[in-house]
């Protein structure tokens, strides 16, 4: 029998407090050891209960979830979920709470749309999950302090100066962290980038925000339309899948919504599919660490359509999940660790 993953939710809401326990012990591997509506009784339970994961509200009495994520990194570090209503202000706590070592965050559930809370409910799920998967011991800064390559620079050529090019990347849980050590070294000149990262709608906006700050390309949302060009990436908007289309020689963005693929909205298999047929052997795939499958099937397409393929490594991933089920499924041509990623793209480019 597999051991079940205790779970403690931390949330002023009892509202929401009845309703994450009744929903999520409705799965066979998730056990609610227990409940606090701040973080002092959330502190004393931690030290009682033991759980291996929490989900962590942002706004609550007495002490504030980024202030007790702060602390609780320093002297008692563990996977935490942080679970947020993004507004525009929270957007940006959000990105905070990651650079301390929340593993994720999601939007809190819509009690009054059921729709959305089953939906909630899946997704919140697939994350606990991946928490309790997570291999780094939650230094806040594992990832963001690792020496990154720096890249040789692309000469600029009439070639660049197309959209011939295009790099697809994908990833879930640690890849916000991830892509950020990517991006933040990737030449102005670099060919049009797609990204699909797993992360609830409003959040993605800061994200790209944030990213566009310490890049010397621009970082943008994808929107309907938008045309995909070198010294551009974009990220996928959180709750609606991204595609790339193409019009003639245009290579340009289509966001929709639809089902869950993969359990996931935005899906990096939808996004690596429509790469593998607009693009083919012009493009390149990178996968990134994540929990599941998402993308490992899409990768396939994209390698038998001619596009290179790399995955992360298992050691430097948070989860090797995502990357693990492309190798799999015979669909990487590479696996590298993080750090060599951003010049194996340049040097892959120098000769397509």
């Amino acid at each position: 029998m597999m051991k079940k993953i205790k779970v403690l939710i931390v949330d002023d809401s009892p509202v929401v407090r009845n309703i994450l326990s009744r929903e999520l012990s409705k799965d066979a591997l998730i056990e609610i050891i227990g409940t606090a509506p701040d973080p002092y009784i959330a502190r004393d339970k931690i030290v009682r209960l033991k759980p291996d994961v929490i989900t962590l509200d942002v706004e609550m009495p007495r002490m504030d979830g980024i202030t007790f994520l702060q602390k609780l990194m320093v002297y008692h570090p563990m996977p935490v979920i942080i679970l947020s209503s993004l507004t525009p202000s929270g957007c940006e706590t959000a990105l905070k709470a990651l650079e301390l070592g929340a593993v994720e965050v999601m939007h809190k559930p819509e009690i009054d749309l059921s729709y959305k809370l089953k939906e909630m409910i899946i997704l919140l799920v697939d994350k606990i999950k991946a928490a309790d998967a997570v291999k780094y011991r939650f230094n806040a800064n594992a990832l963001k302090n690792k020496k990154i390559a720096a890249p040789v620079p692309l000469k600029m050529t009439s070639m660049l100066k197309t959209t011939d090019k295009i790099v697809a990347i994908g990833a879930s849980t640690g890849g916000t962290e991830a892509l950020r050590s990517i991006i933040a070294v990737l030449p102005p000149n670099f060919p049009g980038t797609v990204v699909t990262q797993h992360m609830p709608e409003n959040f993605t906006q800061s994200f790209a925000d944030s990213l566009d700050k310490i890049s010397q390309v621009e970082v943008r949302e994808g929107k309907n339309g938008d045309t995909v060009r070198p010294g551009l990436v974009f990220i996928a908007r959180g709750n609606y899948h991204m595609l790339l289309r193409r019009s003639g020689a245009r290579y340009y963005i289509e966001v929709k919504q639809g089902p869950l693929i993969c359990r996931q909205r935005p899906s990096v298999e939808v996004l690596f599919n429509s790469v593998a047929k607009c693009a083919g052997k012009n493009a390149i795939g990178v996968i990134l660490t994540g929990m599941g499958n998402d993308g490992a099937f899409g990768m396939l397409q994209l390698k038998e359509s001619g596009a290179f393929t790399i995955a992360q490594d298992e050691q430097s991933c948070v989860v090797f999940g995502m990357p693990k089920e492309a190798i799999k499924a015979g669909a990487v041509e590479k696996i590298l660790p993080l750090n060599r990623i951003p010049q194996a793209l340049m040097n892959r480019l120098a000769v397509m």
